[in-house]
This record gives C-alpha cells, sequence and structure tokens, in this order.
C-alpha cells in the first residue's frame, strides 16, 4: 500500500515533465523528479519570503529580489515541459538560487542572511542536478560570499567572522561530501552494470541451453502455477492439453486428463512438503508413446520454507528399450549359461566315465584271455575217463599207466584252477569297481541336474567335493595335487546348478593353467572361510601361469580369452549366475607366472552351522 502511494506521488511530479523526459532513463528521470520538488519547495519558500519583503530594512531590493527568483523559479517548471534534457532547467535554478542568497546578504543589515540554512541548498541540490565539476562555481560563489565577502561587506568581527568562516568551510564540506557520494555511485553503478550485463549473458546462456535441450523444463510457483517453460515441455504440452501453456496458469488445467491432475496432485503435495519426488510416465495423448523419467524438486527460500518447484523430464523410451533388449540377452545369456554348465558337466561326467569304461575294457579283455587260456575243460577230460573205466575203475587206477597218473594230473590242475579263480576274482571286483564308479557319477550328475533352478540350503564342501570327484580322473593324470582347507558346518542358501557350474568352470580353468604352466609341482588349493557381514568366501587358488595386470580387467567380460581354443563365455557366464545369487565372483593374481586365486562371496543361510 505504501508503495503505491509513493509511486502515485512520485507519478503526480511527471506532470511538470516534457514527454522525452518522461521516456527518459530512470536515473534522467530521477534527477527531473528532484528538480521538479526543488523548484516548487523554492517557489513556496519565494512567497514566504515576499510577505516578509515589506518588514525587512530594503524593501524595494528585496522586492526585486523574491520576484526575479520566483520568475526564475517558475521558469525551472516551464523549462522542463519543453526541455528534452534536465541540464538547462537545473543550470536556471541553481543560478537563481546562488544569486538570490548572494545578493540578499548584501542587501541585509548584517550578515545572519549569509548564515541561513538555506545556503546548504546550494551544494545539495547543485552537485546531485549538475554533477561534481559544474556544481562547484556555485558552491565556490557562496563559500567566498558567505566566508570572505559579507563580512568584509558589513564589517564583521570576533565570533561572527568566525561563524562565516565555519559556514563557508561546511558548504565546500557539503560539497566533498557531495563528490564522494556521486563517486560511490558511479562506482556501484559501473559494477552493478558489469555484475547486470554477467547476469544478461549468464541468462542469455541458460536460455539458449534450456531452449535448445530435448528434456523438458519448466518452473512453477507453490500453487502449481507456470512461471517459465523451455520448448521442449511447451511441445509436449500442446501434444497433452492441446494448447500451448501461459506463464500464471496451473499446469494442469481442469480440462487435463482425470489421471494426470490426480497423479499430479499426490506429486506436488509430496514435493509442498519439502521431498524430491521421481516416478516414470508413458502419458496415453503424445503422439507418439514415450517413456519419460520425471523429476520434481522443492524450490526453498533462505527460511527453508517451499516457495516453488521444479520439474525436469527425460525422454528415457530409448533407454527402456535397450533395457528390455539387455534383459532379453541377459535370459539368452542365462540359457547359454545353463547349457555351458550343462556341457562343462557333461564333459566331466563323460571323462570320468571315460576312464572307468577303459578300466572295464582291459578287465573284460583279460576275463576273456583268461577263460580262453583256462585248463577247466581237462576237468571234463578226467570225468570222461573215469566214466569209460567205471567197471573196472580200482584196476585201472593202479594197473593202467594212465589211471597212475590220474592223482597228480588233479593235483596240478587243482593248482592251476586256484590260480585263475584268483586272478579272475580280481578283474572282477576291478570291473565291479569301474562299474561302481561309472554309477556314482552318473547319479551325482543326475542328482545336481535335478535341482537347477532351485535355491535350496546346503553345506558347500559337499558341493566342492562333488565338483573335484567329477574332475579327480583329470588331476590324478595331471600330478595335481589338491588340498582342502575347509570351514566346515557352514551353510548357504544358492541354486545348486548355478554354485556347482562356477566351480568346475574355475576348477577347469585352475586345470588348464596349471597344464599350460609346465611346472612338476602342480598345486591346487580350495578353501573355505568365513568372512565379515555373514558372508561365506569360496577360494579356488593355483600355482599356474597366472594372470597379467593387462588383463585382469577384462577377465570377466564376454568373448575376453587367453586361452587359444577358448570361446570367452565361461567366466562371464560365471560372474552373470553369480550376480544373480547375490554373490560376488573376483580374481587375485601377482602376474604372469605367480598363479591366481578366484574367489566366490556368498550370503550364508542365516543358520551358523549343522551343529
Amino acid at each position: 500500500m505504501r508503495a503505491r502511494r509513493v509511486a502515485r506521488l512520485l507519478g503526480s511530479l511527471d506532470v511538470f515533465l516534457s514527454e522525452p523526459l518522461r521516456r527518459a532513463s530512470a536515473e534522467e528521470r530521477v534527477r527531473c523528479r528532484m528538480l521538479v520538488g526543488a523548484s516548487c519547495l523554492l517557489l513556496l519558500v519565494d512567497v514566504l519570503f515576499l510577505f516578509y519583503v515589506p518588514f525587512s530594512g530594503a524593501p524595494w531590493a528585496f522586492g526585486l529580489i523574491g520576484v526575479g527568483c520566483f520568475g526564475g523559479f517558475a521558469g525551472a517548471l516551464w523549462l522542463l515541459r519543453r526541455s528534452t534534457s534536465s541540464r538547462g532547467p537545473a543550470v536556471v535554478l541553481c543560478t537563481l538560487l546562488t544569486g538570490g542568497i548572494v545578493a540578499s546578504g548584501f542587501f541585509a543589515k548584517d550578515v545572519s542572511v549569509g548564515l541561513h540554512p538555506a545556503c546548504m541548498l546550494i551544494p545539495v541540490l547543485s552537485i546531485y542536478l549538475l554533477g561534481t565539476w559544474d556544481s562547484l562555481p556555485f558552491v565556490v560563489v557562496v563559500g567566498v560570499s558567505v566566508g570572505l565577502a559579507l563580512p568584509l561587506w558589513h564589517g564583521a568581527r570576533g565570533s561572527e567572522w568566525m561563524r562565516c568562516v565555519f559556514a563557508a568551510v561546511f558548504m565546500l564540506g557539503t560539497w566533498g561530501m557531495g563528490w564522494l557520494m556521486l563517486a560511490s555511485r558511479a562506482q556501484m553503478s559501473t559494477e552493478l552494470e558489469r555484475a547486470l550485463r554477467t547476469l544478461r549473458e549468464s541468462e542469455g546462456k541458460l536460455t539458449s541451453l534450456l531452449e535448445n535441450t530435448e528434456d523438458i523444463v519448466c518452473s512453477l510457483d507453490a500453487e502449481g502455477r507456470l512461471i517459465a517453460a523451455n520448448l521442449a515441455l511447451r511441445d509436449m504440452y500442446q501434444e497433452i492439453i492441446g494448447e500451448e501453456p501461459m506463464a500464471g496458469d496451473l499446469l494442469f488445467p481442469e480440462r487435463a486428463p482425470e489421471t494426470l491432475r490426480r497423479r499430479w496432485k499426490e506429486c506436488t503435495a509430496q514435493v509442498l512438503a519439502g521431498k524430491r519426488v521421481r516416478f516414470e510416465a508413458s502419458p496415453s495423448r503424445l503422439k507418439r508413446a514415450r517413456v519419460l523419467d520425471i523429476s520434481v524438486n522443492p524450490v526453498l527460500d533462505g527460511g527453508g520454507q517451499v516457495v516453488g518447484m521444479t520439474v525436469f523430464g527425460r525422454d528415457i523410451t530409448a533407454r527402456k528399450e535397450a533395457e528390455a533388449r539387455l534383459g532379453e540377452m541377459h535370459r539368452s545369456l542365462m540359457d547359454v549359461s545353463r547349457q555351458a554348465g550343462m556341457a562343462e558337466m557333461a564333459t566331466g561326467v563323460l571323462h570320468n566315465v571315460g576312464n572307468a569304461l577303459n578300466s572295464v575294457n582291459v578287465s573284460v579283455n583279460l576275463l576273456f584271455e583268461r577263460l580262453r587260456q583256462s585248463r577247466v575243460e581237462g576237468v571234463g577230460k578226467v570225468a570222461e575217463l573215469l566214466a569209460e573205466h567205471g567197471a573196472d575203475l580200482g584196476a585201472f587206477l593202479t594197473a593202467d599207466g594212465r589211471g597212475r597218473q590220474l592223482p597228480a594230473y588233479l593235483r596240478v590242475l587243482g593248482t592251476q584252477l586256484n590260480a585263475e579263480r584268483a586272478v579272475l576274482l580280481e578283474e572282477v571286483r576291478t570291473l565291479q569297481t569301474s562299474v561302481e564308479h561309472i554309477k556314482t557319477v552318473v547319479s551325482m550328475q543326475q542328482a545336481h541336474a535335478r535341482f537347477s533352478g532351485v535355491v535350496e540350503r546346503l553345506e558347500v564342501t559337499e558341493l566342492l567335493d562333488d565338483a573335484l570327484r567329477l574332475q579327480a580322473e583329470s588331476f590324478e593324470q595331471l600330478g595335481i595335487q589338491v588340498r582342502r582347507e575347509y570351514t566346515p558346518g557352514a551353510l548357504v542358501q544358492v541354486d545348486r546348478h548355478k554354485l556347482l557350474q562356477i566351480l568346475l568352470n574355475l576348477l577347469s580353468n585352475a586345470r588348464h593353467a596349471l597344464l599350460e604352466s609346465g611346472r612338476p609341482d602342480k598345486h591346487l588349493v580350495i578353501r573355505v572361510e568365513r568372512m565379515v557381514a555373514e558372508r561365506l568366501r569360496i577360494a579356488v587358488a593355483d600355482n599356474g601361469v597366472g594372470i597379467s595386470p593387462e588383463d585382469a580387467p577384462r577377465l570377466f567380460t564376454q568373448g575376453f580369452t587367453t586361452k587359444k581354443d577358448g570361446h570367452g563365455f565361461g567366466l562371464h557366464i560365471s560372474a552373470l549366475a553369480a550376480a544373480e545369487m547375490d554373490a560376488f565372483l573376483s580374481c587375485t593374481s601377482d602376474g604372469r607366472g605367480q598363479g591366481a586365486t578366484f574367489t566366490i562371496d556368498l550370503p550364508i543361510a542365516g543358520e551358523e552351522s549343522r551343529a
């Protein structure tokens, strides 16, 4: 209310200004208004002075001064209605005011007129209306008159002289203070102009940036009314609402879709409570189906109160499509992972079964040769000979030469048959062991395949032993010494098939690394240890060829391999499978020839142990 009254008062002064002065700069208009106010004030004072004239000591002289000043002050107002600059009326006003005061001092009876407070108007008005150096002549004239000429004219003595000198000094001091004020204001104006120019440049850059971005950007007040919006938002607003957004309107008026307004109301309620809200939206009225990532942020004042909101929106349709394709690719990789795991397990099964079948084949061939060379047919010949001489068996055994050799032959035959029986039994036991090994390997593979895709609680050391059994024959043939360092009893809750697949892959890689190293002392350490934060770590450490520092960052990327005949899927798929189990697969190595250690960090199932 007070500001409006001040504005009306200042506007009333503009009636004395010409049209060019009303359209002048703000600084020039302020100077003109000051000139109008000073002229009106001096006209009022001059009227009072004219009433005083009849009682003065020199009525004719003071009357002429008063009438002349009245006409000059009125003339200054008249010039303001005709001029395009305030300088002419200001010179007229300052000249008449200076001349009137100086002339009144000389016609007065004493120096009191020179000490009148009106003298201070000259340095104040002149320095503001005319500037620093153009006002100096008026101040010097008044100062010399008050401090020197008038005391000499009236013959002032003692204290009167000193008062005049002090008055002149204060006039000059007032001019100096005005000069300091104008100089400071000029410097401040220069800095302000520089700051405003920088601000305008920054605003232009920001506006250009916001207008050229494809993201949606707008600002709102606390009531949800639009303050500013970029081109992207205006285009999308046109698609959804059907018209251009206007500053001061609600972002989503009554004509907007009901579901959109309801969701926006819920969002703004949280933002006005000081929270940042982020959500995804797919407006159905868009010409092209798009997914938008919307972020609404509160704008706070110095006291922490929410005074507005900013809205940022980004078209993430391409990213969503890429995520969908990535998800499909991930599922394909997991299918490949399962197939690779099955192939790895099948390779281990076939390798172990093949080794066992070699033993079976050797045992069967040996049994065949032993049976073909067996002397068991001699028993049949003895039986036939005894049957022929059944009637005179006693005479045959005592008188016949063949009969007398028969007991010795039977003893030798029995010895040979016992020896053959022992060899055949040993080969049958070997054959039985090989068949049992085949059955064990096949049943173990079937047991693990049966639990594929099912998360279960299991003791990891048992699964490690199964994995080692599948690789046992290969390790023995290569002379790899395996050392187990287990922490027994710890349970994990994982997919048995995925974990076994990872373990088989790590053991296979360790076997290749040890084989490639050519070391006579091939060592493989399988370690299970408890970690912090309820985690269990499985470490597979070998003293094989190791991993170079430049290969380490790419170790788990798809398609990377150091094997001549490798495909680069094993470790990548193992890392994906570990991530799906909330596990983490990593590797450390001191470099080529220093061996490598692969670790799997698994979540513990919640039970400390079986006990």
